[in-house]
This record gives C-alpha cells, structure tokens and sequence, in this order.
C-alpha cells in the first residue's frame, strides 16, 4: 500500500459491506465526489480478439475447452479488422478501448506482435487502450508498456479462499504475480471479481481487501455478476440480487477512492433503476 492508504481488514471491511443501505451509498458518495467528477461516467467497449478454446477451466466462462458451451473457436484478429471495430467504438461515445484473449498465458512471437500492432493503433486512435491476455512474463509486461498500452485487466475473480472451488488450472499466486509484473513495468491495473458463484459475503469481502491492499491500488475494479451460461458448472447459479452488486459497488468505492468502479458483466440484467442506484453508490464506468 501507499502510505496514505489504510491496510483493510476482514471485520472492518464487513461493517462496511453491512451497513444499512442508505448509510452505505451516502458514504460512498460522499468519497465518490471527493475524487470523481459526480456525473462523469466513462464509456468502455469490450472486443472478443481471439475467442473460445482457453485451456483454464474457470467455472463461470463460456470460452474455456473443459465446457460444451458452443462457443465457436475463432483465431487471433486481424489487426485492422481490430482498429475498424475501435473507431466505431470511439464514433459511440467510448474512450476505452478493451481487447480480450481466450489465452491462459500471453502468446509469443507473431501473434503478441500483432497483439503490440493493436494497442499502438488504439492509442493512435486517441484512445486508451486496455487488453486481457492472460498470465505474462516481464518481458511481455515491458513490450506492452513500450507499446503505449493504458491498462492491463487480469481479475482476481473471487476470493483466495474460494477460488480453487471455481479454478484448478491455476492458483491465486500466479494471478497476483502478474498483476505485480503490470504494475513494475507502468502499466495500469484494471483488476476485480465476480459475485453470485456460491461465495460467502466473506469472500466478498475479502477479495475487495486484497484489491484494495495492492500497491498502488488497482487503477479500474470492474464489479461482476455471474452471467450464467448453458455449458458451464455455474449454469444453474440464481441471479445475483441488485442490491448485492450496489453494495459491492460502494464498498469498493470506500476502499479504493479513487480507482474506477467498473460496472461490467451481468450489468444488462439490471433494472434502470438498480443501475442508478449503482452509480450512486461509487460506480463511474460501465461497458
């Protein structure tokens, strides 16, 4: 941590989470416009760049080869066909730019060199540029700095405890060794988690305090819910109540003032209503 922030704990953060919600969202409010612009929300478009056939078996996501889900392998993009997606994103009002492998490690060779080929295009567009690779080594990590790129995403998912009940193709350790190798090389961290798995509220909790305890704190959290899809071990999951993802939502504003809260998967399924309630409660980026 920097010394200006706290170390969080479990009890802490738990009185935070459970505080009645009117109390819960003033608070966070009152932090929100402490470090945010009260109505600026950013606008973020997500591409698929090479889809389907990942070799982890997260529990929760179409792409992985262990779950009959339908996805249709596709190869690596083009990068032009890339870069005509990026300028219609940008014509729609996004700033951000985010580009998504199904890979569990970052490819080497041709393919991370088209990869580096993207987010110089992006960043030539006027944009900022975000990908999602999988696991890196620093010498990828410094390329895509030397490339120009903005932030690197690489979700936590869930808690450490938790984890190893919705992956087994990789444990906690690696994924907080590549988010260091982001954060040494300059890059920005754009690092969050998925609610509505089966984790406890403790879990919750307790992902948001590894969050929020990062050195430097990430600069994006993205809040997840579950989108359960046909295929995968977590297809029978419920929905995710609205009023849990407005107090994860707040509660992450509290712990990390001035990161990004980003209101991302499973936000289609909340209500107009639910999503305001949201952005009131911290959030200020949506997909």
């Amino acid at each position: 941590m920097t010394d200006s922030n706290p170390i969080w704990t479990l009890p802490e953060v738990r009185r935070i989470h459970e505080l009645p919600l009117t109390e819960l969202v003033y608070r966070a409010q009152e932090i929100h416009r402490k470090h945010h612009a009260p109505d600026a929300v950013q606008l973020c478009a997500l591409l698929s760049i090479k889809t389907g056939g990942c070799p982890e078996d997260c529990g929760y996501c179409p792409q992985s080869a262990h779950h009959k889900t339908g996805t249709k392998v596709e190869a690596l993009l083009p990068v032009e066909e890339v870069l005509s997606s990026a300028r219609k994103a940008r014509a729609a009002g996004a700033t951000r730019f985010c580009m998504g492998a199904a890979w569990r490690d970052a490819k080497q060779g041709e393919q991370f060199e088209r990869v580096l080929s993207m987010v110089r295009g992006v960043r030539d567009l006027g944009m900022e540029a975000c990908v999602t690779l999988g696991m890196l080594n620093e010498d990828q990590a410094q390329r895509l700095a030397e490339a120009g790129l903005t932030a690197y995403n690489h979700n936590l998912d869930t808690s450490r405890e938790f984890y190893g009940s919705i992956i087994t193709t990789r444990d906690y350790e690696e994924r907080l060794s590549t988010i260091g190798r982001v954060s040494r090389a300059g890059i920005q961290v754009c690092c969050g988690g998925i609610i509505g798995m089966g984790e406890s509220v403790d879990d919750r909790c307790r992902m948001l305090i590894t969050l929020a305890n990062l050195n430097p704190q990430p600069e994006s959290v993205p809040v997840n819910a579950l989108v359960a899809v046909a295929g995968t071990p977590l297809a029978e999951r419920p929905p995710v109540d609205s009023f849990e993802m407005v107090r994860m939502c707040a509660t992450a504003r509290i712990l990390m003032p001035r990161a990004r809260v980003r209101l991302s998967a499973g936000r289609s399924a909340l209500s107009k209503e639910a999503q305001l309630l949201c952005f009131m409660a911290g959030a200020n980026s949506i997909f």
